[in-house]
């Protein structure tokens, strides 16, 4: 039964192109490029897709931040902790921000593996350890 779940999550970004590069990890997650359009790509895992779009150039005075009304950060679940591990390595080679490094693997508590990270957008995304 598919009442209730997520369909899809759509997300408007500031720079499409630094967006798709940054995102490709979905991939390693299990995704797969879903839709492609001049101002927009999407990745799509079973019946679940995730959208980014160019925002309209009137609308980028004001850059998003996760602290305002809106999307906090969005979760997914990585394979496992070596998993999660490798994910880390690669964002961090690719230059994305890190967030609770110091206290990585274990920020959100002892029993909870998890990695923290922004996009080119400051969008907070986790990955968890199953």
């Amino acid at each position: 039964m598919k009442q209730g779940l997520i369909h899809h999550v759509e997300i408007n970004v500031s720079n499409l192109q630094a967006t798709i590069i940054f995102w490709d990890f979905l991939e390693e997650l299990g995704y797969e490029v879903f839709q492609k359009w001049e101002h927009g790509q999407s990745w799509k895992l079973g019946d679940t897709y995730i959208v980014f779009v160019q925002t309209v150039e009137k609308f980028l005075d004001v850059p998003y931040h996760r602290c305002r009304t809106g999307l906090n950060h969005l979760a997914f679940y990585g394979k496992s902790r070596e998993h999660v591990d490798e994910l880390a390595l690669r964002l961090k080679e690719k230059g994305a921000t890190i967030l609770y490094e110091d206290k990585y693997p274990y920020a959100g508590g002892e029993d909870h593996y998890a990695l923290y990270f922004e996009d080119p957008d400051r969008i907070k995304v986790e990955i968890v350890a199953p």
